[in-house]
């Protein structure tokens, strides 16, 4: 590899580093930000039918 072509690749990683960090970021911010997407059935509140404490005898 000659010196002009690993300068060249050199300054190509730095242009593109910042590019792929800012898209990085983005990416997680529009998806933080963006309506859900949840496709979850609409059945209300669900009553809790689990077991009732039991209390201990003294």
């Amino acid at each position: 590899m000659s010196t002009t072509s690993k300068a060249k690749q050199m300054i190509k990683s730095v242009v593109e580093i910042p590019q792929k960090l800012i898209d990085f970021t983005t990416n997680g911010i529009s998806r933080i930000f963006s309506p859900s997407d949840d496709d979850y059935p609409k059945s209300g509140v669900q009553p809790y039918e689990g077991d009732t404490a039991r209390h201990k005898e003294h």
